[in-house]
């Protein structure tokens, strides 16, 4: 034109160029979507049909379709099954809680910890790098390492604890059943707090700092700046750490099965299906117990997005 102002594209015109960008994006997403197929979409669904049949670990071509065998049914004998099971119900049990305290204590762990390490101090630096030395190291050497600082004989812990007159005798942290659980749950917070306080540290370096400029000059207390400013700012970023840790906590296995092996104090999910799996080489059984780990995560997961939705929407209105 001659003001040299270009004029819009026409509707048409607009139309070919959102269709250009769609086909872009498939074709640049279409091979991610064909890796995640090959390696999580088809053994998801052979393990969903397997758990249908009786299939056992060394005759996996001779195998026949029993329908919900596996899950629940009836016979002369009484109701068999894994929802007849009393392990299993004890592992979900188990899988439950060490999710629910490792979440939780990881959650306000992680946030407390970012929220000192987004201050300004000398030798910030060095003790984010620091933070990051647990989640660093891999899980079976913790589980290891962690293991033989709570044997009740030689460990370091009750050496400690002995010391300072804490207790009175050595402590079996990893052989008391009322104990057992709990003291893998604290591995696992000691592990993981520091993925939890780096993705909020994240969250934090991005958050307008015009906000906490103005609630300085009015003299808002830190505390209530906190909970009025900061945490409905990262709560975004803190669904996502949430739901991170909620799939990998109630899908934890090496920890649990490297520290306690099979004991039905600490068995979760995933190692009673590993049990049946292996151990018993009941491959239909096993890939039952698998199907309803996927379903109790899948539920777990929709129930916590929604009601996190909901009370966002609720914020905004």
């Amino acid at each position: 034109m001659a003001d040299g102002i270009s004029p819009l594209p026409t509707r048409p015109a607009r139309r070919g160029w959102m269709h250009t960008r769609r086909r872009t994006a498939w074709l640049f997403v279409t091979p991610m979507l064909a890796a995640l197929a090959l390696v999580a979409l088809w053994p998801l669904l052979r393990t969903i049909l397997f758990s249908f049949t009786d299939a056992e670990l060394g005759y996996l071509a001779d195998y026949r379709f029993v329908g919900l065998e596996n899950y629940l049914t009836r016979d002369d004998a009484g109701w068999y099954g894994l929802l007849a099971d009393r392990l299993f119900w004890k592992a979900l049990g188990n899988t439950l809680a060490f999710a629910g305290v490792t979440v939780l204590f990881e959650t306000v762990l992680g946030v407390g910890i970012a929220l000192i390490l987004n201050a300004g101090f000398r030798g910030r630096g060095l003790l984010r790098a620091a933070m990051l030395v647990p989640w660093a190291i891999p899980t079976v050497v913790s589980a290891k390492m962690w293991a033989w600082m709570l044997h009740d004989q030689f460990g370091v812990i009750n050496d400690v604890l002995l010391r300072l007159g804490l207790i009175a005798a050595p402590v079996a942290w990893l052989a008391d059943p009322d104990l057992a659980l709990w003291a893998v749950a604290a591995v696992d917070i000691w592990k993981t707090t520091p993925f939890v306080a780096l993705l909020v540290l994240a969250a934090l370096q991005m958050l307008p700092r015009d906000c906490y400029e103005a609630a300085r000059i009015d003299g808002v207390h830190p505390v209530r700046v906190f909970f009025r400013i900061t945490l409905p700012l990262i709560k975004p970023a803190l669904v996502v750490t949430v739901v991170f840790r909620l799939l990998d906590a109630m899908r934890v296995f090496d920890l649990v099965y490297v520290m306690t092996g099979n004991s039905e104090a600490t068995m979760t999910l995933s190692v009673y299906a590993r049990q049946q799996l292996v151990d018993f080489q009941a491959v239909g059984y096993g890939s039952a117990a698998s199907t309803l780990l996927f379903l109790v995560i899948g539920l777990l997961t929709v129930v916590y997005l929604a009601l996190t939705r909901t009370r966002l929407s609720e914020q905004r209105a």
